[in-house]
């Protein structure tokens, strides 16, 4: 092949775990770019090589096991191979296979090759086929397939210059077609009359994948599928089985003329899978990697999370020292600054999160994991993939969702998302503890060995995994209706985790996560500042001025103390200085209920006095709309204890305790109804701006953030009612 003076599109596909990645970066160097796929959120990777003076650019494409797609990435490779109208349309196809697993790698491989474009098969992870024992007759694969195939090893950069020089000159059209059923054969040829070699090979693959799936693709496909698959049920066959039966017919046959020696990795994969998925000790094996993964972005983030919250602080506090007390200092400490940390410091929990994965995943524990846990997840209508990413969520949605990507079916994909905000993640905790400290007693129960706090709090995780399942049942009956997956998984073989891969990936979450969710999450949080921030006027601070003439009579001596030269007693001055500090959260307290939020707060209290809330406890509600955890901080304004208190803080637990109702001076606000409450409405409500940012980003829709929104705020008011009142009668 030859086109001098012109670029040629390669693209690169294989089956995850290949070593595709660093083929990719063998190829290319660091002259690599990253971008979005039209239409799609899902990152592509394309670097830039010469070869005998033609500009090659090479686009990796996500791995994938099937040309029939089960999951966005899948689906985002296959148009890109099936869309002859795309401008970067594909000159040259390289298939990586893994040298270890050739019989699952060959599944992709023949269906890649019947599309009839130029093709090249490096074949890649060598070293580990030889090291385990196994002969590969490469000359003889080569004559199968009818393309090259060069044995490469991407990691040492071994076959490199050879693969270029294939891709520019030695690229050919394979002339394998694998025989299928012939009624499949007879409707191929039906729609494939009259057309050219190339949209014979397209249409072929399309009419494949829509018998492996509920509807056909195109219209003019219909009625032939659905003839196809009627025909095939009058046999007992069924559609969806049709291709991989001739296809792993043709595959086996062919290894094992070409493959000798028994795989020593087969051997110790069979070993390790005893242990992994045996119910007792792959459970056992089970929980203590979730705890671990729990450990780890629960607890270890936070240090990461602290020092960013701190930097984030620390930039606060030097705008505010160069940029003069107004509304433009405000905008950038309280709006922007604060949104821009209040999504930077979901970082250190997302990286974390997929660098775990990312492990596991190359590593080939991540399939076991699911294996275990289909039986569970079943019930509800969901399968075993569904779990990590409810997990995850405990400590936070936003990476529980992005992992939900994972799930090749799409309504078991659309319910786990939609669940995973019920989990109680780490923002709920400071409510919980908080409200938790300030009103139930500490009373011990079971004979003291429990704590009544310690089940309170336990209570509410439970609360959201018990509605969660409920939830997923509902949706799985309903709007994401559909029988529950057959649990199809082939377990990849075990390997040493390439490091390297897994930054890259861990690095990709993070960015997309602070492109893509990071403007909606700092609009939103802006929004809020400026609600919270207007109308201004100077009669908060002359009403609370003259509600402290000590601080006004200090002010005066001091200032007349330093006119005339005397010295300010050190007593006066600390005195002075706590007065100020008082002063300040006071104003700051009063501004907050005459702003727009605080008057929002007043106008929803008759909704929210129902379930036993005052305007105060409304105001903290509409506030934390961006983020959970700034619910603590702003009770701690409203009651005059500044932004800083937080759920440890004792005085905001006494203001709790002795907050009453504005016109019932007699009756308090913080029951124990009432906390139990808030509490239920937290457990379950989605006051989560950069939950919903995110899921619109992976559903590609605002249709099911509102949905979510939607449905979790009722769920939340209707359960927190409910609980109100019956432990109001409980109590009296």
């Amino acid at each position: 092949m030859s086109k001098q003076n012109e670029v040629l599109q390669v693209v690169l596909l294989g089956n995850p775990n290949t070593g595709k990645s660093s083929l990719f970066n063998a190829l290319v160097g660091g002259k690599q770019q990253v971008g979005n796929y039209p239409g799609a959120t899902i990152e592509k990777f394309q670097g830039r090589c010469w070869q005998d003076d033609i500009e090659v650019v090479i686009t990796d494409l996500p791995g994938l096991y099937s040309l029939v797609p089960g999951s966005p990435d899948e689906q985002v490779a296959v148009d890109v191979l099936l869309d002859p109208a795309s401008d970067d349309s594909t000159d040259v196809i390289v298939c990586v296979l893994d040298a270890s697993n050739l019989t699952r790698n060959l599944y992709l491989t023949t269906q890649v090759l019947e599309l009839k474009i130029p093709a090249v098969v490096a074949l890649n992870m060598m070293d580990i086929a030889e090291s385990s024992n196994l002969s590969i007759d490469v000359e003889g694969l080569e004559r199968q397939l009818g393309v090259p195939v060069l044995v490469t090893h991407g990691n040492r950069k071994q076959g490199i210059s050879e693969l270029r020089q294939a891709m520019v000159s030695r690229a050919t059209t394979s002339s394998v077609c694998i025989e299928l059923d012939e009624e499949i054969e007879q409707g191929v040829a039906e729609l494939t009359a009259d057309r050219s070699v190339p949209e014979q090979s397209l249409v072929r693959r399309q009419f494949l994948n829509a018998l492996a799936t509920e509807t056909a693709i195109e219209a003019e496909l219909s009625p032939v599928v659905s003839k196809c698959k009627r025909q095939l049920r009058e046999r007992n066959c069924r559609s969806i089985a049709a291709e991989p039966t001739a296809r792993y017919a043709w595959i086996n046959s062919t290894v094992a003329s070409l493959v000798t020696g028994t795989s020593q990795n087969h051997i110790r994969d069979r070993w390790l899978d005893r242990l992994l998925i045996h119910p007792l000790s792959g459970s056992l094996i089970f929980l203590m990697m979730l705890v671990l993964l729990f450990q780890a972005v629960f607890t270890w983030a936070a240090p990461a999370m602290d020092l960013i919250s701190a930097g984030f602080s620390w930039l606060g506090g030097g705008v505010e020292s160069i940029v003069p007390a107004g509304i433009f200092q405000s905008l950038l400490v309280d709006g922007v600054i604060a949104g821009i940390g209040g999504v930077v410091i979901f970082l250190p929990q997302i990286l974390i999160l997929f660098f775990f994965i990312g492990l596991l995943e190359d590593f080939g524990y991540m399939a076991r994991a699911a294996y275990l846990m289909d039986n569970m997840m079943s019930r509800v209508g969901l399968s075993g993939k569904s779990f990590i990413p409810l997990l995850s969520s405990f400590a936070c949605a936003i990476p529980g969702i992005m992992a939900a990507r994972a799930i090749e079916n799409r309504n078991d994909r659309m319910a786990t998302m939609l669940i995973a905000p019920l989990m109680s993640c780490s923002a709920r905790l400071p409510v919980y503890i908080l409200l938790t400290a300030a009103c139930i007693p500490e009373k011990r129960i079971l004979g003291g060995w429990l704590s009544q706090q310690a089940v309170v709090l336990f209570s509410m995780y439970l609360l959201g995994m018990v509605v969660a399942v409920a939830v997923a049942w509902i949706l799985k009956k309903t709007i994401l209706r559909g029988e529950t997956p057959v649990f199809v998984m082939e377990l990849p073989g075990f390997k040493i985790p390439s490091v390297m891969v897994v930054l890259r990936k861990m690095s990709q979450q993070g960015k997309e996560f602070v492109k893509q969710a990071g403007t909606l999450i700092l609009a939103c949080t802006v929004l809020i500042w400026a609600l919270a921030y207007f109308p201004q006027n100077d009669e908060a601070r002359l009403q609370i001025e003259s509600e402290m003439p000590e601080l006004v009579r200090l002010q005066t001596q001091i200032a007349s103390d330093a006119q005339a030269n005397r010295q300010v007693q050190p007593q006066q001055q600390q005195r002075l200085d706590a007065l100020q500090v008082e002063y300040e959260t006071r104003v700051a307290g009063l501004h907050l209920r005459q702003s727009y939020l605080g008057q929002a707060g007043q106008a929803i209290e008759p909704l929210v006095r129902p379930l036993g809330w005052d305007w105060k406890i409304g105001v903290a509600v509409l506030a934390s709309f961006p983020a959970r955890e700034v619910v603590v901080g702003t009770m701690g304004v409203i009651y005059n204890l500044g932004a800083e208190a937080d759920e440890s803080s004792q005085g905001l637990r006494n203001q709790l305790r002795s907050a009453h109702w504005d016109d019932d001076p007699e009756k308090p606000v913080y029951t124990i109804p009432v906390a139990l409450s808030i509490m239920v409405f937290f457990a379950l409500c989605a006051q989560c701006v950069s939950t919903l940012a995110v899921l619109k980003k992976e559903t590609q829709s605002w249709r099911w953030p509102l949905f979510t929104f939607v449905y979790m705020t009722v769920l939340a008011y209707a359960a927190a009612w409910v609980t109100f009142v019956i432990v109001s009668r409980v109590a009296s």
